[in-house]
């Protein structure tokens, strides 16, 4: 497939998927404690990172023979999907994003550095920065490992161009890490945890649909 297909599916699947997920809150919560620029520079290098690997891992993957790589991704796709449709269909209509934000702070709490204040000399502001944006680096890390939007991106290369992918999924992450650092915590009571599943799996079944129908 083109670029710009690549592109396209990148960017809608990886911003649905991300918008109030747990490295979502990670970046929300920690642009509330530290400067911004620091938490949105680290938090979108591990998202970065992350992209890039699991392109890589798509890549590896898809070296095995064309029907049965797309059996599999169509396979995921709606998989996951499916069992996104069916977590949505649980929630609480009413409810906002709850369980992730919590499951965000509880990750901040167990690697809190104990510091208390920033009220530090300017000669110590670098290597304060430097800190801030490796923890956020740190911890997005950790929580992106095995999430859904990982599973997405490698499914995604498996399918589709991988440079595409990963600048479109790069962009999704980017946005989305915009939005935590910015207005996360304005988000977090408008956003439905219930909508935003649900649409993400609507989309994962999409796609998985899309993969069947290119079979042959």
């Amino acid at each position: 497939m083109s670029v710009l297909t690549g592109f396209t599916a990148g960017l809608l699947l990886i911003t649905l998927s991300e918008l109030g997920d747990k490295t979502f809150f990670i970046g929300a919560l920690l642009a509330m404690r530290h400067p911004r620029r620091w938490v949105f520079a680290g938090v979108t290098a591990a998202l970065f990172t992350m992209t890039v690997l699991s392109v890589f891992i798509g890549q590896v993957v898809a070296l095995l023979p064309l029907q049965i790589v797309k059996w599999i991704a169509a396979l995921l796709f709606i998989g996951c999907g499916g069992k996104l449709l069916y977590d949505a269909a649980l929630m609480d209509s009413s409810g906002a994003l709850g369980d992730e934000q919590v499951a965000a702070n509880d990750a901040i709490r167990t690697t809190s550095p104990g510091w208390t204040s920033f009220g530090l000399m300017p000669v110590f502001a670098q290597r304060l920065g430097t800190r801030i944006a490796s923890r956020a680096f740190a911890l997005t890390l950790v929580a992106e490992w095995g999430d859904r939007t990982q599973l997405a991106t490698i499914t995604l290369a498996v399918t589709h161009h991988p440079v595409g992918v990963v600048v479109g999924a790069t962009l999704g992450h980017a946005i989305c890490a915009a939005i935590a650092v910015l207005c996360g915590k304005f988000c977090a009571g408008r956003l439905s945890e219930r909508w935003l599943t649900g649409l993400s799996g609507g989309l994962f079944v999409l796609f998985g649909a899309i993969t069947l129908a290119n079979l042959r």
